[in-house]
């Protein structure tokens, strides 16, 4: 049995329609937004039971059937909360229960970290060093990191554990992220709307007006790449990044954007919110050799494809969710 958790949300209900792909249709999903709260996720999606984040450990520890696989997709991932008892109990507290009902229950835990724990960037973006090394800029991000280092300390476990440095994630079935919705699915509407697309000027001299670089990673990557890491049993515990391993423009997306729609590029520059100047990441770029190193696949979606898949598959026509 497999369990998902967040699997109302953007990557874990990805990661159902995943499962059913391939031929995984008896999943246990969990979260705190039901289905008839939220349909469009989950809709259409073959599973075996729904269960309310707070019935999950109680479930586990009567369950008679044998769990071999926790996605664990399940948290708060709105970098803008500064309630650091939320972010402590719901992100990182419930993250060591369940991986202390993996570790002793002999299942593998797959796991959503964050690409924030690297903070600025400052000091490089490498899965390789401790995360002790690196200062998150936001409450959010320390409450990833915090569990990453706790995760870090613990002896051998028999079982397989993996934690997961998503960095700049877009694609269907984001659409209840309100303020954290992609650009990809921002630049679209804005597109629709307007016929221009808005981007935030720089203030870092090393970086012109939409210079500034992000490691952006199709959904679809991340989900195939889950599947394949707990069908890796030679791939070693631990943390990893999950990004494309190459930094893009803010400029090279909003032009693949544009070409989806068969329009030429028009951009309208923006000041930045002064409450965001201060924690403004200039770069991301997730280190692939660990990941590589394990023996694990290289991306299969450019950004200029998975902007194509996106874009043309789901928000332009047809249905908008997996």
């Amino acid at each position: 049995m497999i369990v998902v958790t967040g699997a109302n949300g953007f990557i874990g209900s990805a990661m159902v329609w995943e499962l059913n792909q391939a031929g995984v249709k008896e999943s246990i999903v969990c979260d705190i937004i039901t289905p008839q709260e939220r349909p469009g996720p989950l809709g259409g999606r073959d599973y075996k039971k729904f269960l309310h984040r707070d019935e999950l450990l109680d479930f586990l520890r009567s369950t008679k059937e044998k769990v071999s696989v926790i996605y664990h997709m399940g948290a708060s991932s709105s970098t803008t909360v500064t309630d650091e008892e939320f972010l402590r109990v719901n992100n990182t507290e419930y993250t060591q229960q369940l991986f202390e009902w993996c570790r002793d229950n002999n299942a593998i835990f797959i796991y959503a970290s964050s690409a924030s724990v690297y903070g600025d960037g400052s000091h490089g973006f490498d899965d390789k060093v401790k995360t002790t090394s690196y200062t998150p800029m936001h409450a959010y991000g320390w409450s990833k990191a915090n569990f990453d280092i706790w995760a870090e300390k613990q002896k051998e476990t028999l079982n397989k554990w993996y934690g997961l440095r998503f960095f700049n994630v877009y694609g269907p079935n984001e659409y209840h992220k309100g303020s954290m919705l992609s650009v990809p699915y921002k630049a679209q509407k804005q597109i629709e709307e307007k016929g221009r697309v808005k981007l935030f000027k720089s203030y870092h001299p090393e970086y012109n007006d939409g210079e500034q670089k992000r490691d952006f990673i199709y959904v679809k990557d991340i989900t195939r790449w889950m599947l394949e890491l707990a069908n890796a049993p030679k791939a070693p515990s631990g943390i990893y990044n999950m990004g494309f391993g190459r930094a893009r423009t803010w400029k090279d997306l909003v032009h693949s954007a544009f070409h989806a729609n068969d329009r030429e590029m028009d951009i309208e520059w923006i000041e930045m919110p002064e409450t965001l100047k201060n924690q403004y990441q200039y770069l991301t770029e997730a280190d692939m050799g660990k990941w590589l190193k394990a023996g694990l696949s290289t991306p299969q979606w450019s950004l200029e494809s998975g902007i194509e898949d996106y874009l043309r598959s789901y928000l332009i026509g047809g249905d908008s969710y997996l």
